[in-house]
């Protein structure tokens, strides 16, 4: 029987009471995000997994280096030795076929312990130097102790032997090393978009495969190639000189890779970091997990803080174009790298215009023989950058002169301050910064370096603009 009593209605709620159900959109959005970081990471670790594969390795072992290594004086600080390999073959033979593997350049950067400043020093080739004993390795004879030039050890040895004989002469204790060699070197430059230098004439030279014209301009990585390489078609023809034109193109790249322009570009960074962990061969514990953590540690460091030095030399008067290492300004500059001491205290007086950035074009006006040639390497020894040697269309001429136009006159005091004898000369017409020495028959030559003047040592930052000399 039914109740008499009925089932009242369902009560009618307001919309805005109801409970609320989960909304689709809510569990899209948190599906779509875990997505995403699932894509990131997997992203990330195929980009570190390619980056580590493309780095080869050669294992330097304490018997390679000997147990009289030099102490870590500065014990969070970096030493990195970098060489420049010219091999031959593989992807290097279209440069020409060469056997055996060769040094073509010899440099060590120094971080430091901060992470707020750096120095690269370079070691010129043709330096005559007392070389260690190494072991025979990988196929190659060794080295016995002798007197020789800095790139004989890693033709004897490879790169242990130059690592070792690098400690040996400079008491600086190496980290790591890095070698590059030609087609990395070409990549790299193409990754970031290639370089920008400024040349102060024309450049036609056909074994370096170079032909460039003369101002500023953003060099591919064949054309960059060939600019560091060349000797003889730019300044006096040396390997000293070759050595600043070097420093400044990786002065000129480190901005590059330093600058927004490459940095906030992710195809264009993670394209320089391809070509770049392709490009290097380094010792095992130098991982890509440890080069990004450098990075990371460098984040701070802006390009100004980045000093190019060149040990010291003079040319050799025993060994005709051997180069010597002058003392003892070169122990001065390694003790401050071991010791992790700021790089500007290897500046000593400071002229109104660095020498590094005063360009001079040398013409003797001289009967003498091969003056303007040896006034040059003078010039360069002390900082100076050379853009042409040659002779005057008349000669003889009776003083010396030092022709600058009203762009040059700030950079005059500089280069005179250094000679024994030279007159100013203006050259109202001229639109250049650059100053023309030329040799007359009261040359007398260099002043010495004053007490205390380490200028020779002195390099040049990564903010230095090659074109503010031209």
């Amino acid at each position: 029987m039914r109740s008499g009593l009925t089932q009242a209605p369902p009560r009618h709620v307001p919309a805005h009471r109801r409970p609320r159900e989960p909304r689709r959109w809510a569990w899209w959005l948190v599906t779509a995000v875990a997505a995403l970081v699932l894509l990131v990471a997997t992203t990330m670790v195929i980009v570190y997994a390619r980056l580590t594969g493309n780095v080869r390795h050669i294992d330097v072992t304490g018997a390679d280096l000997g147990a009289a290594r030099p102490a870590k004086m500065a014990s969070t600080a970096l030493n990195v030795l970098i060489v420049g390999s010219d091999r031959r073959d593989g992807g290097n033979s279209r440069y020409g076929r060469l056997a055996g593997e060769r040094t073509d350049t010899i440099m060590l950067a120094h971080l430091s312990s901060g992470r707020d400043n750096a120095m690269v020093v370079s070691f010129p080739r043709d330096s005559l130097v007392r070389l260690p004993a190494c072991q025979a390795r990988d196929g190659l004879p060794g080295q016995q102790p002798h007197l020789g030039m800095i790139n004989e050890s890693f033709n004897s040895g490879g790169i242990a032997c130059t690592w070792k004989t690098v400690e040996t002469l400079t008491g600086i204790r190496i980290d790591h090393f890095v070698k590059v060699d030609f087609s990395g070197f070409t990549s790299m430059v193409d990754a970031v978009g290639g370089v920008e230098v400024c040349l102060p004439e024309p450049v036609h030279d056909a074994k370096a495969l170079l032909h460039l014209p003369a101002g500023r301009q953003t060099l591919n990585g064949e054309q960059a190639l060939g600019y560091v390489r060349a000797r003889y078609s730019f300044g006096d023809g040396s390997d000293i000189g070759r050595i600043q034109r070097q420093q400044m193109f990786i002065a000129s790249m480190v901005k590059k890779v330093m600058s927004s322009e490459t940095l906030t570009d992710p195809a264009r960074l993670l394209g320089f970091l391809d070509a770049g962990t392709k490009a290097v061969t380094t010792d095992p514990a130098l991982t890509p997990g440890v080069m990004k953590d450098l990075a990371l540690s460098l984040r701070g460091l802006n390009a100004g803080r980045i000093r190019f030095i060149t040990t010291p030399w003079h040319y050799s008067l025993t060994h005709p174009g051997r180069v010597e290492w002058v003392q003892p300004q070169a122990d001065r500059l390694f003790e401050l790298v071991a010791r992790d001491r700021d790089p500007g205290e290897v500046e000593g007086g400071q002229t109104t215009v660095p020498r590094s950035q005063v360009q001079v074009e040398l013409r003797n006006g001289t009967y003498q023989a091969g003056l303007g040639t040896q006034v040059a390497a003078l010039l360069e020894q002390r900082g100076y950058h050379v853009t042409k040697v040659g002779d005057t269309t008349r000669k003889p001429y009776a003083k010396t002169l030092v022709y600058y136009s009203p762009n040059g006159e700030a950079r005059v005091p500089t280069l005179t301050k250094d000679l024994v004898a030279a007159t100013p000369a203006a050259v109202p017409q001229a639109a250049t910064s650059r100053l023309v020495l030329v040799l007359g028959d009261d040359w007398a030559g260099l002043k010495p370096l004053r007490t205390g003047d380490t200028e020779a040592v002195k390099g040049f930052d990564a903010t230095h603009d090659t074109c503010a000399t031209s």
